[in-house]
């Protein structure tokens, strides 16, 4: 039914709420408002807003203090209106904290097909804890697509933010990578984690990890002195659908053997 409505019409009511969104808190993910303060539902009765707002995922109706709201999730309502608005992804990207920037870089990866999992802890079991003085490590999100997993570090950083900064965070994220390696217990909790027992595993071998650096805002540089890659929120789905072609670019690490259930595969 979407495409029966006027392109312009759409635009419209996305601006609308983009005008919301932009001025509310960036600490909230979903927000309530009052359907009576939207203009674009002037003129409309309570059966055609109703009709209107199944059309799009982002939003819902709810019910609160004997009145009606309309419920806009920020990721999807992001992820959804790339096709109405003119801004760039950057710009919705600024209505979010830093929670919810890892919950967009999350929810791109989602409609690219990944598994994901955010804010991957694990301690340092083995030998090269002593090399780097850290025993724990903390990935902000991590997603698996076939037998590549991303380990990304996402982080809100601006042009001002110098390239010396995101090279070391960059290279902080590999180390991270390797440690991952270094703990086969744990990597095979991570797999157990991101797909179901019905996946022969076996068939995905070698697993392929890849660290990233993931920015509000694109640099001049696209990947760091180490090969790490460098990508923008603007550019991650680009990124994505191209891996297989750049991955020769990029710093990997093969992890060829997994744990499971106490059996090495």
């Amino acid at each position: 039914m979407a495409h029966s409505l006027e392109f312009t019409k759409i635009k419209q009511f996305f601006s609308e709420i983009y005008d919301i969104l932009k001025d509310s808190n960036p600490d909230v993910i979903e927000l309530w408002h009052e359907i009576s303060e939207i203009k674009y539902f002037t003129h409309f009765t309570k059966y055609e807003i109703r009709d209107f707002l199944n059309l799009f995922d982002f939003v819902s109706i709810q019910k609160g203090n004997y009145i009606e709201y309309i419920v806009i999730n920020k990721i999807l309502f992001i992820t959804e209106c790339f096709k109405y608005l003119s801004y760039d992804i950057k710009n919705l990207a600024e209505i979010l904290d830093y929670w919810g920037f890892e919950s967009l870089v999350e929810e791109i990866l989602i409609k690219n097909n990944y598994k994901t999992i955010k804010n991957f802890r694990f301690s340092d079991k083995s030998n090269f804890k002593l090399e780097t003085s850290q025993k724990r490590y903390e990935i902000d999100v991590v997603g698996i697509y076939q037998n590549y997993i991303l380990l990304i570090d996402a982080k809100q950083w601006r042009r001002k933010d110098s390239y010396h900064a995101i090279s070391k965070a960059a290279n902080l994220q590999f180390r991270r990578t390797f440690a991952l390696k270094n703990n086969p217990e744990t990597f095979s909790n991570l797999i157990q984690q991101l797909l179901t027992l019905k996946v022969n595993i076996k068939k995905r071998l070698p697993f392929i990890l890849i660290p990233i650096m993931v920015t509000l805002e694109l640099n001049w540089i696209r990947i760091n002195e180490n090969s790490i890659p460098l990508v923008s929120i603007q550019n991650l789905n680009a990124f994505l659908q191209e891996l297989t072609s750049n991955l020769k670019f990029f710093k990997t690490v093969s992890i060829n053997r997994v744990f499971l259930q106490k059996h090495l595969i």
